[in-house]
């Protein structure tokens, strides 16, 4: 089951080269797979450039070689970390200005090879523009057809629910989806993350917000920690060395052990059927890795299972 799976392109074009990337990309398709999750800045820190858009080019190269495959997928792309000079992010992000906003869609769209994307994002606050320009460049891309859905990444509430107050009040598309780094294991609060932007995490606050406004969806990245669960030579991050991971872990390990899987299994699970729920966005190097997602998220746990998971803090 992928249609609660998100495929991550990120590092497609640069880390991954084309022949591997092609081949996740058939196979995730080939499984039932939708949504495929890209940016325009991806990859600008693995490229000797210094720039993005990589990813979002080989993706058009391997649309265009397979016919009939984009009325298959929808593509989620964003906008607003891309920089403008060189070495010099965050300082030089291309922001969420209109310009920003129109330049950058047409980019994305002349690298893709299409004329529409299903879901674009605002990659991150820009403080330097107005509120009100960004909510009204997103809104016009969806009147003019460009755009299907609007979302938000890395962005606080306070300036989610304001950004979707502003759309009603004039009459245009809204945010309807969040993009936040999620998952089961919790980072200890007041810590800058290493797996996110300042507001990436999914706090407290967000989670509450999420639930009283089930209109909105929840696309979870990092969601297994960059290997964190279960590769000893991925370690945690410092922020989740606290007792609470523990207990966590010791939850997640009688989970796995009781449902003959592993821990990653257990979160991608967790996370899908969980209030609010989450769309996984999983970046995989292999296929193997890619079945083993989609392992997880058709994975149903228990009532029971879910309780014990909830109550580890």
């Amino acid at each position: 089951m992928m249609d609660n799976l998100v495929l991550g392109a990120m590092l497609f074009g640069t880390v991954q080269d084309e022949r591997r990337s092609f081949g996740i990309l058939d196979h995730f398709v080939d499984a039932g797979g939708v949504w495929i999750d890209t940016a325009d800045c991806y990859a600008f820190w693995a490229d000797p450039t210094g720039f993005g858009g990589k990813s979002e080019a080989l993706l058009g190269r391997w649309l265009a070689r397979r016919p009939g495959v984009r009325d298959r997928v929808r593509i989620s792309t964003k906008v607003g970390c891309e920089p403008t000079e060189a070495g010099r992010f965050p300082e030089t992000a291309e922001g969420l200005s209109a310009r920003a906003v129109r330049k950058g869609i047409e980019g994305s769209l002349r690298r893709l090879g299409t004329d529409r994307v299903e879901l674009y994002w605002a990659h991150m606050p820009d403080p330097a523009t107005p509120l009100e320009e960004t909510v009204a460049a997103f809104g016009e891309l969806v009147s003019d057809g460009t755009v299907g859905r609007l979302g938000c990444s890395n962005h606080p509430v306070w300036q989610v629910e304001r950004a979707r107050q502003i759309a009603r009040a004039h009459g245009v598309e809204g945010f309807t989806a969040v993009q936040q780094q999620y998952s089961y294991l919790r980072p200890r609060p007041e810590t800058r993350p290493s797996v996110s932007h300042r507001f990436g995490e999914v706090t407290d606050e967000a989670r509450h917000y999420l639930e009283h406004h089930q209109e909105m969806a929840l696309w979870a990245y990092t969601p297994l920690l960059g290997g964190g669960y279960t590769r000893t030579d991925k370690p945690l991050p410092a922020e989740y060395e606290h007792p609470g991971t523990t207990r966590r872990l010791a939850a997640l390990d009688r989970v796995a052990a009781e449902t003959g899987t592993n821990r990653n299994r257990v979160v991608l699970a967790w996370l899908t059927g969980g209030t609010p729920a989450a769309t996984p966005i999983v970046g995989v190097s292999t296929v193997e890795q890619l079945d083993e997602a989609a392992a997880g998220v058709s994975l149903e746990l228990t009532a029971e299972h879910r309780e014990l998971l909830d109550s580890a803090a």
